[in-house]
C-alpha cells in the first residue's frame, strides 16, 4: 500500500504541473474571470486545491499553514499560486515517502470545517486527498478547454503518467 502513496503523490505532482503549465498561458483576466465553476475561476478553484491540500497536511502533520475556509483565495497571481503548489506537492511526496503499513492502518481523528471530529483509517484520508486533486484538476481542465479550445487543456491520464515512467508498456 505504500507503493500506491508514492505513486499518488508522484502523478499528483505530474499532473499539477501539466495543468500549471497550461494556465500559464492564460491572460491575468482569463485567470481570474468567473466562469461560473464551483468556485468560478480557474484562480478560484487552484486557490481551492491549495486551501484543501493545506488544511488536510495540518490536519495529518500537525504543521503547516491553513486557512479557515475551503473558498480562501489565497493568492490572486498566477506565478505566486504556482510556487506555493510546487512547495505543497513537495510536501505531500515528503508525506508518502515516510508511510509505513502500520500508519496507514491507524486511526486518524480530526475537526472539519465546522469543527465535528472524525475519525478513520488513515489511508481513507489519503485516498480522499487525491481523489480531490483530480476532480478539482477534471474543473480546472474544462476551464482552460472553455477559455483555449480542445488543445488548451493537457492529458491528465493516470495511465498517461504510467506510460511515461514505464509502469505501463506496449505490448
Amino acid at each position: 500500500m505504500v507503493q500506491r502513496y508514492l505513486n499518488f503523490a508522484d502523478y499528483n505532482r505530474w499532473a499539477n504541473a501539466r495543468l500549471y503549465a497550461a494556465a500559464a498561458r492564460l491572460s491575468p483576466d482569463e485567470f481570474r474571470a468567473d466562469r461560473g465553476a464551483f468556485f468560478g475561476s480557474v484562480c478560484g478553484t487552484l486557490n481551492h486545491l491549495l486551501a484543501t491540500d493545506r488544511i488536510w497536511l495540518r490536519r495529518i502533520t500537525g504543521t503547516g499553514e491553513a486557512p479557515n475556509r475551503l473558498d480562501a483565495q489565497l493568492f490572486d497571481t498566477f506565478k505566486d499560486l504556482a510556487g506555493a503548489r510546487a512547495v505543497e506537492d513537495t510536501r505531500i511526496t515528503d508525506l508518502a515517502a515516510s508511510l509505513t503499513p502500520e500508519l496507514l492502518l491507524a486511526p486518524i481523528t480530526y475537526a472539519n470545517m465546522t469543527g465535528v471530529q472524525f475519525t478513520q483509517p488513515f489511508w481513507t484520508v489519503l485516498d480522499h486527498l487525491f481523489n480531490h486533486q483530480t476532480h478539482h484538476r477534471g474543473q480546472v481542465h474544462t476551464l482552460l478547454t472553455i477559455l483555449g479550445g480542445p488543445e488548451a487543456g493537457p492529458s491528465l491520464d493516470l495511465i498517461a503518467r504510467q506510460r511515461e515512467i514505464d509502469i505501463a508498456r506496449p505490448l
